[in-house]
């Protein structure tokens, strides 16, 4: 049987390149030290949806990015993902001002 999440090895990559340790993320996620360490190191039986969803948000990647289901995805496409995820949550004005910074910068 094939595992189809992402390798702990991709795992701990994201959380280093945050610059995170082991109990950052586990207190940032609502998780345990050795949970995010298993996920590292370990095949868990079956990661729960709402700590992967908490560890992917963290570490600003999608769940998907995180459990493998589309191996072409790149973490910059997971980033900009996770980033349009959060604009879309913004307020109307925040919004706005965005968008206006974006037509100042393509006007140069």
């Amino acid at each position: 049987m094939k595992d189809d999440h992402r390798s702990g090895g991709e795992i701990t990559e994201l959380r280093k390149g945050k610059k995170l340790t082991l109990d950052q993320l586990a207190v940032r996620t609502g998780s345990s030290k050795s949970y995010i360490w298993e996920l590292e190191n370990r095949t868990p039986p079956r990661p729960s949806a709402e700590k992967l969803s908490a560890i992917a948000t963290e570490l600003g990647v999608t769940m998907d990015y995180l459990l493998g289901k589309d191996q072409t995805i790149t973490e910059t496409d997971a980033t900009d993902e996770m980033f349009f995820r959060k604009y879309r949550e913004m307020d109307p004005d925040v919004k706005k001002k965005i968008r206006r910074m974006i037509e100042l910068w393509e006007d140069e």
